[in-house]
């Protein structure tokens, strides 16, 4: 199983905007900054939008992909 580790890409799930101009759900790139606690595998990330960076902290790792979370890329 992976762990996850500064550099490493992962997925961050939108929360998307009130006026619903960028999506709820949506799947973006994201690379680890910092891991804030191996063991939940939480970590602080830069997520990479279309229209720019977003950076966020101690975020909690979810596969069902809920908004404000991140999840291994998966393999295609």
């Amino acid at each position: 199983m992976d762990k996850p580790s500064v550099g490493r890409i992962v997925h961050y799930v939108a929360y998307g905007t009130p006026g619903g101009e960028f999506p709820a759900g949506v799947c973006r790139a994201a690379t680890i900054t910092e891991v804030t606690n191996l063991e939940l595998e939480q970590v602080s990330v830069c997520v990479l939008n279309p229209t720019g960076l977003f950076f966020n902290q101690r975020i909690a790792h979810d596969e069902a992909k809920k908004p404000g979370t991140w999840h291994w890329p998966e393999r295609i």
